[in-house]
């Protein structure tokens, strides 16, 4: 089986890392091995796809239907301050 060595992890990374090993019961390593395998089974998204995906969500969602107030008027406020 190939060996794999990474040099230069963050520590807060490596820290996470180890918590999360930890609590699920693995070693550093086999935690490691079960998060790559678990972000390689999901192909990522062409950027195309989350655009008109982010773009679907913003028809649908009103701010001003919600109550919420518009962007030139919390700039307005901003401003004020």
């Amino acid at each position: 089986m190939p060996i794999l060595h990474v040099r230069n992890v963050p520590e807060d990374i490596y820290a996470a890392l180890k918590a999360r090993a930890q609590e699920e019961g693995r070693s550093l390593s086999a935690q490691v091995i079960v998060m790559l395998s678990q972000a390689l089974q999901h192909p990522p998204r062409p950027q195309s796809e989350v655009l008109a995906a982010l773009d679907a969500r913003r028809h649908r969602f009103s701010p001003r239907k919600a109550g919420a107030p518009s962007t030139t008027e919390l700039l307005r406020q901003d401003r004020s301050r």
